[in-house]
Parts: structure tokens; sequence; C-alpha cells
């Protein structure tokens, strides 16, 4: 194995690990939490993702887990491919592909729902509210779908090399 294999699998597992535990943390307790507090929550929701910069690391890692899993997966002979390890990496590879498509989705959701919440003042109109609404609803389908492509991804290229097909 050269070392530049080696370095871009390390970026790869890396960059996947904190990708994919960041986004589930988000999606399984953060934004439940933040969901169940009402104003507080939304108080801290602004500020978690306008103040800090988790939205660039989740983007990031994101990009840079596919783009190391890109350069792994073409680093291959063509017959490899048709290989259960080559499908099951591909498959694996359409999933994290999907992840990050709806991470980004969920990162311009982010953005719109942090403008509709500097806009209010005290409590929402009914329109402002519809939408705060709509949105909120947005956010947990996107990340329901970010989620489970994510734990499917890691589940495809965790098991691809024991695949017979």
């Amino acid at each position: 194995m050269s070392y530049l294999i080696l370095v871009l699998r390390l970026i790869h597992i890396l960059a996947g690990v904190f990708w994919v535990g960041a986004a589930l943390m988000m999606t399984l307790y953060i934004g439940p939490a933040a969901s169940a507090t009402g104003e507080a929550g939304q108080k801290f929701m602004q500020h978690f993702i306008s103040k800090t910069n988790i939205q660039k690391m989740l983007m990031a890692a994101g990009g840079t887990t596919v783009i190391a899993g890109a350069a792994l997966y073409v680093d291959k002979p063509a017959a490899w491919f048709s290989s259960g390890a080559g499908i099951g990496f591909g498959i694996g590879a359409s999933f994290a592909i999907v992840g990050f498509a709806f991470g980004i989705l969920i990162s311009r959701n982010m953005r719109v729902l942090g403008q509709l919440g500097a806009q209010i003042q005290g409590q929402p109109n009914p329109d402002e509210l519809a939408q705060m609404q709509r949105l909120q609803g947005l956010q947990r389908s996107y990340s329901t779908i970010n989620s489970i492509s994510l734990i499917l991804a890691v589940a495809f290229m965790a098991t691809a090399r024991y695949f017979t097909f």
C-alpha cells in the first residue's frame, strides 16, 4: 500500500467519522432538544448556527470525505468495480453523496431559518409562524434523509469487502 493511499484512507475515515457523528448528534439530540425547549431552543440554535463554525465544519468534513473517497475509489483496476467489494463501496459512495447533497440543503435551510428568526421581534405573527413551521418541517425531513443516507453509507463501506455478488 502506498503512502498516498494510506493518507487518503486516514483522511477519508477520520473526516467521515466526524461528519457522520456530528450529523447524527444534530439530528437525534441537538435539533429535538432545541425544538422541545421552545424560544430558548430557538435562541440556542440561532447562536449555535450563526456564531460557531459547525456548518462550515460539517460541509468541510463531508466534502473532504467524499473527495478522498472518490480518489480511493477510482484508483482501482477495472475488474474491481464489478467485484462484490467494488459494488459495495459504490453503493456506499452513492449513499454518501445523497447525504452530502442533503447536508447542503440542511445548511441552506438553516441559513433561511436564522434570517427569519433574526427578523422576528417578539412573538411571530401568523405568517411568520407558518413560514417557521414549514422550514422546521423541511429541516426535520432533510435531517432524517441525511442521517439515514449516512448510516447506510457507513454500513456499506464497513462491510463492502465481505460482499460476494
